[in-house]
């Protein structure tokens, strides 16, 4: 049955609830409902809670869906201390979204999938502050599974996301315009990036998070469409990245502008991933983008105590950065990055990357300029 009017007539009577500190939406445990694409708007008058113990499902596929929803599942719009908590799951039924023929991906062994159209984001907070999701488990979105746009004062503590490997673009928690934020204690896994920052970011705390099969965290991707991008004081700390195309990355598109700055990547475990380390500021997703010479500029990245294994495909460490902008003051210190399989070390690669090792790194990374720019 549908249970989309009981959800909206609820939030309604809990948002305009007067004369207590806080009111509570309960979910409860054993029951399953049905919503569709809604969106849960603020101001309320009070500070409330949506408990889900139970599980929430999506429609099943785009043949369901209303034309004029299909950005988002669950919307919450100018809502104002938001807590969504709980033991129970928000399941977003992917799999008929991911087979739509407009994105291609890749798929077991290699072979090449289709992929979503203009898909919906599972769960979209937008306009909001001082927001706390904690507890909660996250299932096969069609697209991102958690977003945050133009929000302030955000947690998210102790969930789990999972979808498989090759669904396309199912990011984990993706922020955009979004600062003073906390991501902790959390299992993420999916077929892209476990967290992604956006333009826009700053003061951001990411630490004791589990991540993969994926595409790692990432900062990007920021400049495209020749779009501005300012990200800085981003931090990584004592997380796992396991089975992954990439470990932390920097992604930016040729043409943008802006700065990343302030970055802190520590005491991180890499299992079998791809491109543990890797700055591209030649990001495309075509692969035949035209050179331009206008760039984000990266600057002040930290690489400490990171470690582990990393597969033979790629280089290890991949510092490519733009022929006009050079990436400046790149630190790392005690790295020791091993192959998964055999005794063949990968060298770094770098292209117009100046920085510094701290200490010996593992492999040795020969290749940063150590000169500043002009100098």
């Amino acid at each position: 049955t549908d249970d989309t009017s009981a959800f909206k007539m609820a939030w309604e009577t809990a948002c305009m609830t007067t004369g207590v500190g806080s009111a509570v939406l309960l979910v409860p445990y054993t029951f399953c409902f049905l919503v569709k694409p809604t969106s849960f708007n603020g101001p309320c008058r009070t500070r409330l809670t949506l408990q889900i113990d139970g599980i929430i499902v999506s429609p099943d596929g785009p043949k369901s869906w209303a034309w004029n929803f299909k950005r988002q599942w669950l919307m919450f719009y100018r809502v104002n201390g938001l807590s969504i908590q709980g033991s129970g799951l928000v399941n977003g039924r992917g799999q008929k979204w991911w087979d739509l023929p407009c994105k291609p991906h890749k798929g077991v062994n290699g072979t090449t999938q289709p992929g979503p159209c203009d898909s919906p984001v599972a769960v979209r907070i937008f306009q909001s502050s001082k927001v706390k999701i904690k507890g909660l488990a996250f299932k096969n979105s069609a697209q991102f599974h958690v977003r945050f746009d133009n929000c302030d004062d955000v947690v998210v503590d102790s969930v789990t996301i999972n979808a498989p490997a090759s669904s396309p673009n199912t990011d984990g928690i993706h922020i955009e315009n979004t600062h003073n934020v906390q991501i902790r204690n959390s299992v993420i896994s999916n077929g892209d990036d476990c967290v992604s920052i956006g333009a826009g970011c700053f003061n951001v705390d990411i630490k004791n998070i589990t991540c993969g099969p994926s595409h790692g965290i990432s900062i990007g991707s920021l400049g495209v469409h020749n779009s501005s991008a300012w990200v800085s004081n981003i931090t990584v700390t004592n997380s796992t990245i396991w089975n992954s195309d990439n470990g932390v990355r920097i992604k930016t598109w040729q043409g943008g502008s802006g700065l990343v700055s302030r970055i802190v990547f520590r005491n991180i475990l890499m299992v079998n991933v791809r491109n543990p380390i890797m700055i591209d500021q030649y990001y495309c997703q075509t692969k035949n983008c035209a050179n331009q010479t206008s760039a984000v500029i990266i600057s002040d990245v930290l690489y400490a105590n990171i470690k582990g294994s990393y597969d033979l495909r790629s280089p290890p460490m991949h510092f490519g950065c733009s022929d006009s902008f050079p990436c400046t003051n790149l630190r790392l210190e005690d790295v020791d990055l091993f192959p998964y399989k055999g005794q063949l070390f990968e060298n770094p690669f770098c292209w117009n990357a100046y920085g510094s090792m701290q200490t010996v790194t593992v492999p040795p990374i020969n290749c940063l300029l150590e000169a500043l720019p002009g100098c």
